[in-house]
């Protein structure tokens, strides 16, 4: 059976609309959290002080308790559950009695991005047809689960983009043209909206034209969908409300991936002035008298001993097929991290940072010239066709390779596991 011939409905559908509960009219203002893993415990007490609704009371339970207890223990997991329930008996969230799509829109700057709140196939997880791109952590899948079965309910989730799809993004527009149920301004200037989609043939047409795509590709939220999976093993397989996963799709051509970039401690022994004349054996080296911001995959801008330099590559090292190859991230490291400054492993050397793009080119100034690094390097950011491109591959991302922005709000929209 081809994608385009299976049922809207049924057990094999890539996405379903759900019973989704979420914030009752009004509140969504007082609930709305950032992900649970882009803060800390104490930043997330701090961000939750004197606001009982706030998310984070149950995607970072521990802020209700003695700051010393261990994330991870069982008490954590059980405050979640109590915390929730808290929260559907004061009215404060609501679970709608139909199925629906929920339509959530992303404004950031100059950005915007609309996708469909949906819940996702378990079973075109297992066999690829959702596709990943990341390698995924024991310790961090194992809170997932613990935090699932906690609460019996997906509370985070998962960011996947859709390749090009325009009756799709045709629909989703659509969908907007109405006053958004929900729109709220977060702190970090980040602009949430969602409209309910609630008519029969828009559920059945956006169900159909999903099911008609090839494959969808996870983009922030692996952990949380591999948790899922879990979950539903331990369940007795892919049928029922836990053979799928919370889910924000939204097209690959909307998204925003921002620059990742590196700060090193030393430079493998090298004075600075040696470390250029190495570089220039590799790359050209340019000084500028301003901050670089790379404009291709290989090319990198440097700050080194209180002066910005751009280094570029022969394009002839740049491997226009090899899908991990010529990643921004994979070069510095082939050209520059390796060779020269002998950081092999990026995800377990303590001489390697990272800085996600947010912070922006001053946030790597202030890294070095505070004397706490050498130098730093800024990349250009990864592009949605090379992650689609080592996905379709089978491959697995280099660390640190892909920083999403903006990000989906927890409290949103929650899927119960009925």
């Amino acid at each position: 059976m081809s994608p385009s011939d299976r049922p809207e409905r049924g057990l094999v559908s890539l996405i379903k609309p759900f019973r989704s509960l979420r914030p009752a009219p009004g509140r969504a203002g007082d609930i709305l959290a950032p992900p649970y893993d882009v803060l800390s415990s104490a930043e997330a007490r701090e961000r939750a002080a004197g606001k009982p609704w706030s998310f984070l009371h149950i995607s970072k339970p521990e802020i209700d308790l003695d700051p010393k207890t261990d994330p991870y223990d069982r008490a954590v997991y059980a405050k979640a559950s109590e915390n929730l329930d808290r929260m559907i008996k004061a009215g404060v969230l609501m679970r709608d009695a139909t199925p629906f799509y929920y339509v959530y829109r992303l404004t950031w700057r100059d950005r915007v991005q609309t996708g469909l709140a949906a819940i996702a196939s378990v079973a075109d997880y297992t066999t690829n047809r959702v596709r990943r791109h990341e390698l995924t952590t024991p310790v961090k899948e194992d809170d997932r689960v613990r935090q699932i079965e906690a609460v019996n309910a997906q509370t985070g989730p998962v960011m996947i983009a859709y390749p090009d799809a325009p009756a799709i993004d045709a629909m989703l527009a659509t969908a907007t043209l109405n006053k958004a149920g929900v729109d709220v301004t977060a702190d970090d200037g980040v602009r949430h909206q969602m409209w309910v989609v609630d008519d029969e043939p828009t559920i059945g047409a956006l169900t159909k034209a999903f099911n008609a795509l090839p494959a969808i590709y996870i983009a922030d939220g692996h952990h949380r969908s591999a948790a899922a999976s879990r979950v539903a093993q331990a369940r007795g397989g892919s049928t029922g409300s836990h053979g799928y996963f919370l889910s924000v799709i939204f097209p690959h051509h909307q998204m925003t991936i921002l620059d990742y970039n590196r700060v090193v401690r030393d430079l493998n022994g090298r004075s600075a002035d040696a470390f250029l004349a190495a570089l220039r054996e590799r790359c050209a080296v340019t000084a500028s008298d301003r901050p670089v911001r790379p404009a291709t995959a290989g090319e990198f801008g440097m700050f080194l001993a209180g002066r910005w330099y751009r280094l570029t590559l022969d394009p002839k090292l740049v491997p226009q097929y090899d899908p991990i190859g010529r990643l921004p991230v994979t070069l510095l490291a082939k050209n520059v991290l390796e060779p020269l400054l002998g950081i092999v492993d990026q995800r377990t050397d303590k001489r390697i940072d990272f800085v996600g793009g947010g912070r922006g080119l001053e946030g790597l100034e202030k890294r070095v010239t505070s004397g706490e690094m050498a130098a730093a390097f800024a990349l250009f950011p990864t592009q949605m066709t090379d992650l689609m491109a080592v996905a379709d591959a089978g491959m697995i991302m280099p660390p640190k390779s892909t920083w999403f922005e903006p990000k989906l709000a927890d409290g949103m929209v929650n899927h119960v596991l009925d």
